[in-house]
């Protein structure tokens, strides 16, 4: 049959998911039901976690690889944990080193912006601590479909070929071969519905699985990293690796009209989903379709961000607290500056004092949001001959000003874009969401937050629901379903309204929430890629 697999024409409509034993939510089915085969097996929601984050860096290259970052939230036996598997900037790198390079602000591709990878680590630890499952056993699904391969999804095939064909004039260096040996074995890009498989991607997975990852960091794959990292001039060694460690951190919040909304703390920029809620919360927004919610939503967020990209990077080098820029006292300052006209944000004085997203859930009530990425899609655009280990570029996010919060450092982790994020209320727990997508993320999270609390939305229309984007200044993009009488009305308030045709760019989100009371999860999943919640 020849028929075009973008191409839908007529509206179709998804309804929540509603299951008991287990749920896994993620943006690819396959992954999606790995995870769930996890739990059939007697795994537990930690374990499907960690099965579903490895089975997408198979099958789903284009948003996050072994070579990313991982965040997790983790609430079992009643208390929420969370992880920051964020790498470092290499030791031996520099602002002057890489000025000397030629380089006026940080590359976007190759080993320059390249940081410790934290995406094994944050596997082995948590298996480690909350699984119940041997890695070898939890990792298996991802290395079958790494080893005999499996077709391409419709959404895949579409941004593996953007890819492609950027990256084709793009990496011409040496450096850059392995990616094309690895994304583009026959010349090409894989297209949807063909086989694609990596037999290198296989291999690290399985010494990664047999050594708890300790392969990756002290081992033999350290040293194939290292390796081409020198033959190539980059700055990432073996001993960065060997250094490289997980950090458990305490969550923070804030409450939103009796919900507590948990992120990770910096340097991840969850914090900008709370600062927004905490101006919005002393807003009573009763209707969603209204010029006046939207206006305000997108002024909290333009303030928040503001506020973010002069103060977060890592919460060793931070001038400021968490906590300074959640009080209430900087949010009611903040908050009165949202008027009745859009305005241009400048960041504010606190008082002194395109990744993957995954949620979890089993029937003992233990609950994952995690998240992974290599960042801006494949990431660096290298890839470790022989390996399938696609390195991230998330050290372009760092600024070679040395007066900025974020600038580049040894050993520094820089702002990081992917955050989970978990809802609780009256100390028990709702569940886990989240939105991939770059700096839509903490926007993702305000407004399904808030399609959630405020307008009472069930999962999977807080996540159908169309959404705006802040992009810079007074610009803001909206879906092309985005009803067109608000998008008008926030013109005429002064916002420079851009209607995208293409909703790849609004990010991609998962809900799961259980009733505390039966036990009873409900899903909601993204209408916007090749989303499937696998349930039992």
């Amino acid at each position: 049959m020849n028929f075009d697999y973008l191409n839908y024409p007529y509206p179709s409509q998804r309804m929540t998911t509603i299951a008991k034993n287990g749920m896994v939510a993620t943006s690819q089915p396959l992954a999606a039901q790995a995870g769930l085969d996890i739990l059939k097996k007697g795994g537990n929601a930690i374990d499907a976690a960690i099965a579903t984050a490895a089975c997408l860096t198979v099958v789903e290259p284009t948003s996050n690889g072994i070579g990313g970052d991982a965040f997790a939230l983790v609430w079992t036996k009643g208390e929420l944990h969370g992880l920051n598997s964020s790498g470092p900037s290499p030791k031996s790198i520099s602002i002057d080193a890489v000025k000397e390079m030629g380089h006026e602000k940080m590359p976007t591709f190759g080993l320059v912006p390249v940081t410790v990878p934290g995406v094994p680590a944050a596997w082995a630890e948590l298996s480690r601590r909350f699984g119940k499952l041997p890695l070898t056993e939890v990792l298996q699904p991802a290395i079958e479909y790494a080893e005999n391969g499996y077709p391409l999804s419709p959404i895949l095939g579409k941004y593996w070929n953007i890819a492609f064909n950027r990256f084709k004039d793009l990496f011409t260096g040496d450096e850059y071969k392995g990616w094309f040996e690895t994304f583009a074995p026959n010349g090409k890009a894989p297209q949807t519905g063909e086989i694609w498989s990596s037999k290198g991607h296989a291999n690290t997975l399985r010494k990664i699985a047999e050594s708890n990852a300790e392969s990756f960091y002290r081992g033999e794959l350290a040293d194939q990293i290292d390796e081409f990292s020198k033959q190539h001039g980059g700055f990432l060694s073996k001993e960065d690796l060997a250094a490289y460690k997980p950090e458990w951190v305490q969550p923070i919040k804030v409450n939103y009209k009796g919900y507590d909304v948990w992120e990770i703390p910096p340097n991840g920029q969850g914090i900008v989903a709370l600062m927004a809620l905490n101006m919005l919360k002393g807003f009573d927004l009763k209707e969603k379709e209204s010029v006046d919610t939207y206006h305000k939503q997108i002024e909290a967020m333009k303030l928040a961000f503001a506020d973010a990209k002069k103060y977060v990077t890592d919460p060793e080098k931070m001038s400021v607290t968490a906590e300074q820029l959640l009080s209430e006292e900087f949010a009611e300052a903040r908050r009165s500056l949202i008027g009745d006209v859009a305005l241009t944000p400048e960041p504010g004085t606190p008082p002194k004092g395109g990744t993957v997203y995954l949620a979890t859930a089993d029937g003992e009530g233990n609950m994952v949001s995690f998240i992974q990425s290599n960042y801006m899609g494949f990431g660096s655009g290298i890839v470790i001959p022989g390996t399938g280990i696609a390195l991230q570029n998330r050290g372009a996010d760092f600024s070679l000003d040395p007066s900025h919060e974020n600038r580049l450092e040894p050993g520094k982790r820089t702002y990081h874009t992917i955050i989970p994020g978990f809802l609780t209320k009256d100390n028990e727990a709702v569940g886990p969401f989240g939105v991939m997508g770059g700096y839509m993320q903490p926007q993702g999270h305000a407004q399904v937050i808030m399609n959630t609390v405020d307008f009472h939305l069930n999962p999977q229309a807080a996540l159908d629901s169309p959404r705006w984007q802040w992009m810079e200044g007074k610009k803001v993009q909206v879906e092309h379903s985005f009803p067109a009488h608000i998008a008008a009305a926030l013109a005429r308030k002064g916002h420079e309204i851009e209607v995208a045709l293409d909703g790849g760019g609004f990010g991609r989100g998962q809900i799961i929430w259980r009733d505390p009371s039966t036990g009873v999860l409900s899903g909601g999943t993204e209408s916007r890629t090749d989303g499937t919640i696998a349930a039992w």
